[in-house]
């Protein structure tokens, strides 16, 4: 029971950063981004390709990863979403045929085989009698660091408050000066960075695959859904149910079920709630 209680806690709060970056484009755009699984697969992959193949330092890896997924998330803004101009369903299908297109490159350019990522941290402590990897030990704690430091951003800073303003009412948040395009490419480059990020980490915690990009997509869809909500707080609130469900399965069903019941999560929760747990949609 410890062992489940410790390894539900560090995997909710993995789960938690990799699901941010898609709800605060749920949030504040009002579209799902289901091309946000490939921000992860890239960020694994670049940070392998510098790591391990070029052989430069683990930091400068992360760096480069984070920053490409900034890149991508600005990107797929300017060209994409804004050129549809609104056009929800148009947004999610191009997103959607954007992350299957990029699946493809990285096929060509890595090959189609699995690749084991090496722990950015190596090392195994014991806590409270529980084996824990120093890797998902450091990558919840940097989790939740990001996580905290981004409530901070979004609750205390200028910028923070125009995106609430923006999940809000673009349209109120534009009388009242708010710019929402710059508010909204702020947003995809946030999306891409901790998707990205979260890639690093979520690709050490498993391993390397062109489809790698699915099971996090998969997650963050739930949490949205299950949740109800743009908000941080509800991110994390549905993260750690999700975490800790998978935990339970994989311990006492078998790791092949590790999906299923977040499936029949949502399911259940679009059947007899809706609008979500919470029923909210904004930050």
């Amino acid at each position: 029971m410890l062992q489940i209680l410790i390894q539900g806690l560090l995997l909710s709060g993995l789960y938690a950063l990799i699901a941010m970056g898609f709800t605060l484009i749920f949030s504040i755009g009002r579209v799902l981004n289901l091309a946000y699984g490939a921000y992860l697969m890239v960020g694994g992959y670049i940070y392998f390709w510098v790591s391990q193949t070029l052989g430069m330092p683990k930091l400068m890896g992360v760096v480069v990863a984070t920053a490409l997924g900034v890149v991508m998330g600005v990107l797929k803004y300017r060209l994409i979403v804004k050129t549809l101009k609104g056009d929800h369903v148009a947004v999610e299908i191009s997103t959607l045929i954007l992350a299957v297109v990029i699946q493809a490159g990285i096929v060509l350019v890595f090959g189609d085989s699995s690749k084991i990522l090496l722990p950015i941290v190596p090392g195994v402590i014991n806590v409270a009698g529980a084996s824990v990897t120093y890797n998902i030990l450091i990558a919840t704690m940097i989790s939740w660091a990001i996580l905290l430091g981004l409530y901070a951003f979004v609750r205390l800073t200028h910028t923070g408050r125009a995106m609430q303003a923006v999940s809000m009412d673009a349209k109120g948040a534009a009388i009242s000066g708010i710019d929402p395009d710059r508010i909204n490419l702020i947003t995809w480059g946030i999306s891409g960075a901790l998707g990205a990020l979260g890639g690093v980490f979520f690709a050490s915690y498993t391993q390397l695959s062109p489809s790698m990009w699915v099971a996090p997509l998969i997650i963050s869809v739930a949490v949205v859904i299950v949740g109800g909500i743009g908000s941080i707080i509800g991110t994390l609130v549905v993260a750690h149910i999700i975490g800790f469900l998978e935990v339970i399965v994989v311990a006492t069903l078998a790791p092949e079920l590790r999906g299923v019941f977040t499936m029949l999560l949502i399911i259940g929760v679009l059947v007899t709630r809706p609008q979500g747990l919470f029923g909210r949609e904004e930050l």
